[in-house]
């Protein structure tokens, strides 16, 4: 029996690029399917949060990321441009961000049609692994792509179905916060968040418990 666990994601997180690759490996050799549900970065999900962040959590995430990403052998550099458009002296957050609801509404759709992790990977290869202006040319449409989608079909349906997906991503976000966590990633089992890159080997002790076989 193939196990499932919702994934809680986000496009202008670095810990969520992190982990993805070996979340794709993981379902490739367990018995093991994540239900993605994308959701907004805190810079939208709750207003003024960068105008109160502590400001020695900015270059520590920096410093982390990068570490990590060397670890596990993964290209990396902070998205230029940066998913979210902001003012980054006063933390300011405009209303307007066409990037990060054009790559969270596609996601979605990427989703629903059960492609969802390969979205995921591919496209935030792309934005995370040091490809300067990443949402101009073929960028996105190539990874979408190698994800088994077309990018402008899914551009296309989102801006068709805005309000639709919307709701799903206000569900999702609300679905985290009810499984006890604001961050992502999140993993959530049977009503258990795992909350963190760190908290893969944490997901698949407990999936063991459950019975997780290897393919």
């Amino acid at each position: 029996m193939t196990l499932e666990y919702d994934l809680f994601w986000s496009f202008r997180s670095p810990y969520s690029y992190l982990v993805t690759k070996r979340l794709v490996e993981f379902e490739r050799d367990y018995d093991v399917k994540a239900n993605v549900r994308p959701v907004y970065p805190i810079a939208v999900r709750i207003p003024g949060f960068f105008k109160q962040v502590n400001p020695m959590w900015p270059p520590y995430l920096i410093n982390d990321t990068v570490r990590i990403a060397q670890m596990e052998g993964l290209p990396y550099a902070w998205p230029s441009p940066d998913p979210i458009v902001m003012d980054l002296a006063s933390g300011e957050v405009p209303e307007e961000q066409p990037y990060i609801r054009r790559l969270t509404r596609t996601g979605v759709l990427a989703a629903e049609q059960g492609k969802g992790l390969p979205f995921l990977y591919e496209i935030s290869t792309v934005i995370f692994g040091g490809v300067k202006n990443w949402h101009e040319g073929g960028h996105l449409r190539d990874a979408a792509k190698r994800a088994g989608l077309d990018m402008d079909a899914l551009d296309a349906q989102a801006e068709k179905e805005t309000g639709r997906i919307e709701t799903v991503i206000a569900e999702n976000e609300a679905a985290q916060k009810a499984a006890g966590h604001w961050g992502v990633p999140l993993m959530v089992y049977e009503g258990e968040p795992f909350f963190g890159q760190d908290r893969l080997d944490h997901l698949k002790w407990r999936l063991e418990q459950k019975g997780l076989k290897k393919r």
